[in-house]
């Protein structure tokens, strides 16, 4: 099987990083800013934030479509829409590209925020009340649940 070059690119990492020119053959290979890979966007300063712009995009888009669609909004209904169809596209692969900063952080709340807040009878309390009233946790003490549950699970050897 040969190899194609066209679809050959490099990806200098790190600051220290030389950025040599790399070739195949006696073609040289094209340098990208940035690559996805498995469906997650790395640049070269490993900064994971436009990760972070696509899936909370990816995420609003598909609440649109939700709010769009279904004219009944009782928490019986919204909820397993939102862990069916919004929640995975917040955490495809998130302990990989984990938001660091914490305007990533609020990306994530705000499409949360957003989608409970169209659950008749939960309008107009505030967005704390409301995730405490749905037994759910803002997306950010959800990932530290998450990390605390795998640590335990390690240390106990399963």
């Amino acid at each position: 099987m040969k190899l194609n070059k066209a679809k050959c690119k490099v990806l200098h990492l790190g600051l220290g990083n030389p950025c040599y020119q790399y070739g195949l053959g006696d073609e040289g290979i094209e340098d990208s800013p940035e690559d996805k890979d498995s469906g997650v966007l790395v640049d070269e300063k490993l900064d994971m934030s436009q990760q972070c712009v696509l899936a909370a995009q990816k995420a609003n888009h598909m609440f649109g479509c939700i709010k769009r669609s279904v004219a009944s909004r009782p928490r019986e209904v919204i909820l397993p829409l939102y862990f069916s169809l919004l929640r995975p596209h917040l955490e495809y692969c998130i302990q990989l590209w984990s938001p660091q900063q914490r305007k990533d952080m609020d990306l994530f709340e705000q499409v949360q925020r957003r989608a409970t807040k169209i659950i008749r009878g939960l309008e107009h309390l505030s967005s704390e009340e409301r995730l405490r009233e749905l037994g759910l946790f803002s997306p950010q003490k959800r990932r530290l649940k998450g990390d605390l549950i795998v640590v335990f699970q390690y240390s106990k050897g399963t």
